[in-house]
């Protein structure tokens, strides 16, 4: 086929689908009650990292202690992980959950 032949030709349509996308959040931080750790040790953890004031630190503590945990923070996945990892080199309980 002579170059004149593809020149002719009109190129195809390229059709795309349309892409959604839905950002990565919110996703939760929650910290569960345990039998080992003292209280006053989980509220220095959360204003420590968390940067909590005591007060906020101290509700979030009691809600761990009355209830059997507390969402401690909220963001991406990425950021929820990261806390995670952070609860457990402090030793407490966490876990990574979707926000319903």
């Amino acid at each position: 086929m002579s170059r004149a032949a593809f020149a002719s030709v009109a190129p195809a349509e390229v059709v795309r689908p349309e892409v959604v996308v839905e950002p990565d959040v919110p996703w939760v931080t929650i910290v569960w009650n345990d039998p080992v750790n003292l209280m006053s040790y989980v509220t220095y953890v959360f204003m420590e990292y968390f940067h909590y004031d005591r007060a906020e630190a101290e509700r979030l503590m009691m809600a761990v202690h009355h209830e059997g945990r507390a969402v401690v923070s909220n963001g991406t996945r990425e950021e929820m992980e990261r806390d995670v990892t952070a609860m457990h080199g402090y030793g407490l309980w966490a876990t990574v959950q979707k926000d319903d």
